[in-house]
């Protein structure tokens, strides 16, 4: 038998042969990462409900298998996201009779993924009112009561502290709905709706919180809450605060811990009010969202 002794191949042969194969592995790599770029994240699937909001509403955004950077942008604002439990972080997003009906971008990003929804935003009719404020209470206000109650309105802690759906604050007839846009003193307030519910109870009677919450804000007409009059701000965790304005007396005090129907003051005319009544405001990220759908369907 008869074996043939191969040649020695030349080394500048080989290390033409070895730079050829690691070209060759380099553009497939490339290859596959533009297609793996080019891919939309399948990471998660976001979903927002309700599914055919109107003005007012609030936007329940919801991510499954997000991680605990996820963050939401829409109107050129960033929110952060919650732990919803059971792998789902959450959003909570406002929309206002000041908003422009039509196409909403929503963009979710959590760590290198990143997913935009569109959701249709629809036109919703408010009405208008007249209000007459007696002498003295359509002046000026300083800038510290509302800069008191705007810091309040911002805040966003952590923790969730309601559970399900809100309950009435009071027991009288609504008077003046969300969103109503109002003439005060036969002048048009431009860029002005109403930013609550108002609750003609009987003067005296009680306010009771609608949620778990810890009280945020305490303000006295006597120390110049001259428009609020005795006002109470409760913060329900997660970007979701509630105030409530004109009282007569108030029964709890800053930093306490609020349970659902517990009663929290008396209603009243304190501050700029035309008689005895109960103005009930729900605010999600600083900005006033209808509370009716918080009443009747919730937020978990």
């Amino acid at each position: 038998m008869k074996f043939e002794i191969p040649r020695v191949l030349p080394l500048q042969w080989l290390l033409r042969q070895a730079r050829r194969r690691m070209l060759s592995l380099l553009a497939l790599l490339a290859t596959i990462a533009a297609i793996v770029i080019a891919q939309p994240s399948t990471a998660f699937q976001t979903s927002v409900t309700p599914s055919n909001p109107i003005l007012g509403d609030t936007l329940s955004v919801v991510v499954p298998g997000a991680g605990e950077n996820t963050i939401v942008r829409m109107n050129g604002q960033t929110y952060a996201a919650f732990d919803l439990g059971n792998g789902q972080m959450r959003t909570l997003l406002p929309t206002t009779p000041l908003d422009k009906p039509g196409t909403l971008k929503i963009q979710v990003e959590s760590g290198p993924d990143s997913q935009i929804l569109t959701v249709n935003l629809k036109k919703r009719s408010f009405p208008t009112q007249s209000i007459w404020l007696p002498p003295g209470q359509d002046g000026n206000v300083s800038d510290w009561e509302y800069d008191r109650v705007d810091a309040f309105k911002k805040i966003v802690s952590p923790k969730k502290l309601w559970n399900g759906k809100f309950l009435r604050p009071n027991n009288g007839p609504v008077t003046t709905g969300y969103g109503v846009r109002r003439y005060y003193n036969g002048v048009f307030a431009n860029d002005y709706y109403h930013r609550g519910v108002d609750y003609a109870g009987n003067a005296g009677s009680a306010v009771i919180a609608p949620a778990d919450g810890k009280v945020a804000l305490i303000g006295y007409e006597k120390d110049g809450f001259k428009v609020h009059g005795n006002v109470i701000g409760l913060d329900h965790g997660q970007g979701v605060t509630s105030i409530y304005l004109h009282l007569s007396k108030i029964k709890v005090k800053e930093g306490d811990f609020v349970k659902a129907g517990q009663t929290i003051g008396n209603l009243g005319s304190t501050g700029a009010a035309t008689g005895p009544h109960l103005h009930w405001g729900l605010y999600v990220q600083g900005q006033s969202i209808d509370p009716v759908p918080w009443r009747e369907t919730g937020f978990n």
